[in-house]
């Protein structure tokens, strides 16, 4: 009997399966979700689909997530969390020297648009999918986005203390722009650009902040 003619019950030895974890199920459920809804949307997705590709039960999948509503904010929340400890862990690396700090978070989404298979910033392509700003994938994208921007902020006003909050805007609207442009015009259009225009604006205020002081 092969692997695949086993019933469900039984390994190839005979032997029962360990029962799976809730955080392994969970884990199951996401990466499904997360591989469907970046080839494609979170909207064309349905649920039995998903749960067939899971190769778990639809009762248990529901027991995990009590709607697709719930799925679609925790698969954006797990991401979230991931991009924010590789950045973290950036920053980690680069503690004192915030300007390569600030210009590494560029470098990273640089390296996201130019991958094979990008779509887009999946926090706003998801998110524009619902109408309701209480919808848990606008909270998700929403608290990414302010997370992202309260660690481009710190950095920022080491560089140039007092107008951190304006550098870091800008730095922000332009890793925007990039996720934007690389998903519609590809990585070679403006989407190319971003990383030198950041380093422009970070080295001008820095200027402009040295000019001030010595004033």
């Amino acid at each position: 009997m092969t692997a695949a003619a086993l019933p469900l019950h039984m390994t190839e030895d005979g032997s029962a399966p360990a029962r799976r974890s809730r955080a392994e199920r969970q884990e199951i459920v996401l990466d499904t979700a997360e591989r469907l809804f970046s080839a494609r949307s979170s909207r064309s997705v349905g649920m039995d689909e998903l749960v067939r590709e899971t190769g778990l039960g639809k009762m248990t999948v529901y027991r995990l997530f009590k709607s697709k509503d719930d799925l679609v904010g925790a698969y954006l929340s797990r991401k979230a969390a991931t991009v924010l400890g590789y950045i973290d862990a950036d920053l980690e690396r680069l503690q004192g020297d915030p300007r390569s700090a600030l210009l590494s978070v560029v470098d990273a989404v640089e390296k996201d648009v130019t991958r094979t298979g990008f779509r887009g910033c999946p926090f706003t392509n998801v998110s524009s999918e619902y109408d309701d700003p209480q919808h848990p994938a606008r909270s998700a994208a929403a608290d990414y986005k302010f997370e992202l921007h309260s660690r481009l902020e710190s950095l920022a006003d080491q560089l140039v203390p007092g107008h951190g909050d304006d550098l870091a805007a800008q730095v922000h609207l332009i890793i925007d722009g990039m996720y934007l442009s690389g998903g519609l015009l590809g990585p070679d259009g403006p989407a190319s650009h971003g990383r030198q225009l950041a380093e422009r604006l970070i080295d001008a205020a820095i200027a402009g902040a040295s000019a001030t002081a010595s004033a």
